[in-house]
């Protein structure tokens, strides 16, 4: 089934007189308001791709009451009235899927905009891994080389903070060559050329993502103030921002320490302690509500299928709180966008950091658990990725299987297409005398163990002390038990910042991360 813009709130083509001040005899002109003629967000351009399969905004800017008229070369013609601001949208029906089609748009002098293609089209977001460069990836320099796909179109959001809500950003649409795909998403790039050879219709991807953000920075400060839970987040904020300057000097006298402690250290090959942090203030690409306003409602309301997403990192030392504010932030899009329910796909995150020995608590395993938690948000999907990290680098490189495995989401349940898309998934747990038997959903076919013994499991009794557990394959569950713990009552599996597991099924994809437990983790309270 093609993805298209589902709104069942149809936009009344009707102007509201009175209220725009555009009503008969002579329009009410506002001194602020300068005759600037037609004009069109950057989002909206040559090369751009429409979302098939149903109406879609068009919206831009003309002199106040102008008479704005759209042909397309498909065949169809719109009319709307900017309103006294001289802000006006139609929706339009795009034509069939392909191109290349022209678009009109005129107040009496016409902006044609060439080569538009109709299409699936979809947003990547995030922060750091989500940025990474296609030419920085795994075998980055070849895939660049051979990015030619003329019926995918990339467009990247220019980086901009604002605490204002942005009406445009800079950036353009590019056709996917060796030219363009290098400096884009490597995961936005591999998600989009695995949707294209399955669906053979144009593609395109609007990449807007900042490295280091966290959650917060893209979501907006009504969303924010509505959740007693997050309004330490503003609070924080206000508290840096009124004593920024002295902050940011303390900053800085603390980075220099640190750097010549550090060489110091290097040199003697001593480990070297975390870095001083620079305090979030005003224009920093941290704060709340910043990133929202300036690289996401530049770009709303244009007709998207979904969003894929891959963020957390930052928001780790606050996984508790994530249960709660990654749904929100996906509402708090789906509203934005007046769309309560498109396709939004995002990334678990990746193993990363030094294995440990022992059964440990981690914030990063409980980041992953916010994540899988957040599957229960109606039409959302995950990518598990436990299993390509890289302990000493949290970009890993293999960003194919990042966008392969996303895609598989898509084309399963957004497009029908009937494949395995999801790794095993923890569903239930029975205790029978010193064994835990535990069951799962997404089994595709059966479960492996790569490797000759299956890897990954701790087991606890009532006392909470977990140790690791023999487990084993019986059909579609797996047993788990130790000599150590006579009557279990919790398992986990992979719960750690780079755990060594390997359960899969037989499509290949592997087990998300999970715990039986609700007892207390070490994020529980920070805000």
């Amino acid at each position: 089934m093609s993805c298209y813009i589902r709104t069942q709130k149809i936009l009344l083509l009707v102007v509201v007189l009175v209220l725009s001040g555009c009503g008969a005899g002579t329009p009410t002109r506002h001194p602020t308001i300068l005759s600037a003629g037609i004009r069109l967000p950057s989002v909206i351009g040559d090369n751009m791709v429409l979302q098939q399969g149903g109406q879609v905004p068009i919206w831009g800017w003309a002199d106040p009451c102008g008479k704005i008229t759209i042909t397309a070369s498909w065949g169809g013609k719109w009319e709307a009235t900017a309103d006294a601001n001289g802000k006006w949208m139609v929706k339009i029906e795009p034509g069939k899927a392909g191109g290349p089609y022209e678009m009109t748009v005129s107040d009496g002098n016409a902006i044609t905009l060439k080569n538009v293609l109709v299409g699936e089209v979809w947003v990547c977001s995030g922060q750091s891994n989500m940025e990474w460069p296609l030419n920085q990836a795994a075998n980055g320099k070849q895939e660049a080389n051979e990015a030619d796909w003329p019926q995918i179109r990339l467009f990247t959001v220019g980086r901009k903070i604002s605490y204002e809500p942005m009406k445009n950003c800079k950036g353009q649409w590019k056709v996917c060559d060796s030219q363009t795909a290098g400096s884009f998403s490597a995961v936005g790039y591999f998600f989009g050329r695995d949707l294209y050879k399955q669906l053979n219709v144009p593609i395109g991807l609007i990449h807007t993502s900042w490295g280091g953000t966290p959650a917060e920075s893209w979501m907006s400060k009504e969303y924010l103030e509505t959740d007693a839970d997050f309004r330490p987040i503003l609070r924080h904020y206000e508290e840096t921002s009124a004593h920024y300057p002295e902050l940011y000097k303390k900053y800085l006298t603390e980075k220099k320490q640190f750097e010549e402690m550090a060489a110091k250290l290097a040199a003697e090959g001593k480990p070297i302690p975390p870095k001083p942090e620079e305090p979030v203030g005003p224009n920093h690409p941290y704060s709340p509500t910043g990133l929202y306003n300036g690289m996401i409602l530049p770009i709303v309301p244009y007709g998207i299928c979904g969003a894929i997403w891959y963020q957390g990192e930052t928001n780790a030392w606050r996984a508790f709180q994530y249960r709660t504010l990654f749904p929100a932030m996906i509402k708090n899009w789906r509203e934005a966008w007046d769309e309560d329910n498109f396709p939004f796909l995002y990334v678990q995150l990746a193993n990363f950091k030094a294995v440990n020995p022992e059964p440990t608590e981690s914030d990063w395993a409980e980041l992953r658990e916010a994540q899988l938690m957040t599957l229960s948000t109606p039409n959302t999907g995950m990518a598990v990725i436990i299993d390509i990290g890289d302990a000493n680098d949290v970009h890993p490189k293999n960003k194919q299987d990042v966008g392969k495995r996303l895609a598989l989401w898509a084309l399963a349940k957004t497009y029908g297409k009937d494949m395995v898309y999801s790794g095993p998934i923890y569903r239930l747990m029975e205790v029978q005398g010193n064994k835990a038997i535990l069951h799962f959903e997404h089994v595709g076919g059966g479960l492996v163990a790569k490797g000759e013994l299956l890897k990954g499991f701790s087991i606890a009794g009532a006392d909470k002390k977990f140790v690791w557990a023999d487990a084993k394959i019986e059909g579609d569950t797996v047993v788990v038990s130790s000599d150590k713990v006579a009557e279990p009552v919790a398992v986990r599996y992979g719960w750690a910042d780079n755990p060594v597991c390997n359960l899969y099924n037989k499509a290949g994809l592997p087990a998300s991360p999970f715990r039986t437990d609700t007892w207390r983790g070490v994020t529980d309270g920070r805000r």
